[in-house]
């Protein structure tokens, strides 16, 4: 069988680690063919490809990013999108599709698998917001790369006596503020599940300067203040219709300045929380996604993603992780409340 490959979305430490697995168990045990669809979606749509062969994925995993290349591309918005997806898929002689990528890119592979393309999807997303697993690769580099950041920002916090906020990506769920936060003693964790009262936080930032120590407070991009809309950095939509967040950071530290009098200033981690080589934990969740993923393919068990569920990796129906995100229960949230202040 000749199995494309492609990786969608916004990059993530791990994504190498999957596809290094997928190849070496499916030429090496299978003996199927690979070819790399380049740029996520937009190699399929464009007919774009890379030779991917056991010596292509030698010495990739520990390697952050994706040898294949990604993008936000959607076949679905583009003029024939999905005859151009289907015809390349056949002038290639491609069988079938491993597709690598978070809600958008594993939405588009729901849809290609509805029409009757052969789709295994594997989960991707350092937000780890997608339904039916129980972690995604990426986010546990992400949240380990916030935890350094928010530890070496509490020395100079101490130092200068004033407020900081750390921003951290998270636009619909909080996954990432609340562990990179819980784990490195943050004063205040801000998410998007959960609208925040400024005066409340006012109100842990003061508390927290008459006991002699400065505050420090992780907001995920997507949090908003009560009664208030998003934070967005500018105007426009990409191909599936997400407005770029950013700015909720700096526009807290404005208002606590206003109501303490307190110095405050930001931190926006940003892309470097995607960026370097993934943990541990990270390579090998991904390799087992990859090896999983190529068994359901030689299978034939179309229309499946790969999932995490307790230390099991099982398979489940595409269309369940893109239904609705996974999102921070009010429960654990509280959990966290217990430490604000």
């Amino acid at each position: 069988m000749r199995i494309g490959v492609l990786t969608g979305g916004g990059d993530c430490p791990g994504l190498n680690a999957v596809i290094r697995a997928v190849v070496r168990k499916g030429a090496g045990i299978y003996g199927h063919e690979f070819v790399g669809f380049r740029d996520g979606w937009r190699g399929p749509l464009e007919g774009t490809t890379m030779p991917l062969g056991i010596p292509d994925v030698r010495g990739i995993l520990p390697r952050g990013g994706t040898i294949l290349g990604s993008s936000r591309t959607n076949p679905f918005k583009e003029e024939r999108g999905v005859e151009r997806v289907t015809e390349n898929l056949h002038r290639l002689g491609v069988d079938a599709l491993v597709a690598i990528g978070g809600e958008d890119t594993l939405g588009v592979a729901t849809k290609l698998a509805e029409r009757g393309v052969h789709v295994v999807g594997v989960p991707k997303t350092i937000d780890n917001d997608l339904n039916a697993t129980d972690y995604t690769f990426g986010f546990d580099t992400a949240v380990n790369i916030a935890m350094e950041a928010i530890d070496r920002l509490h020395t100079t916090a101490e130092s200068h006596h004033r407020a900081l906020i750390v921003e951290v990506m998270g636009r619909h769920a909080g996954w990432i503020a609340l562990h990179a936060g819980m784990a490195s003693g943050a004063n205040v964790i801000l998410i998007p599940e959960q609208p925040f009262s400024v005066e409340r936080v006012c109100a842990y930032v003061e508390s927290r300067f008459q006991a002699h120590y400065a505050p420090i407070i992780v907001v995920a991009e997507g949090a908003t203040p009560s009664g208030s809309g998003e934070a967005v950095l500018e105007k426009g939509l990409d191909a599936f219709g997400h407005a770029r967040l950013g700015g909720i950071g700096e526009w807290l530290a404005a208002e606590i300045e206003k109501n303490t009098g307190k110095e405050a200033r930001t931190t926006v981690l940003g892309h470097i929380q995607r960026g370097g080589t993934p943990t541990a934990f990270d390579r090998m969740l991904a390799t087992r996604f990859g090896l999983h993923a190529i068994d359901a393919a030689s299978e034939n068990d179309w229309g499946k993603m790969v999932a995490l569920r307790g230390t099991d990796i099982v398979r489940v129906p595409l269309a369940d992780a893109t239904t609705e995100l996974k999102l921070v229960k009010p429960e654990l949230y509280a959990e966290a409340e217990v430490f604000f202040g």
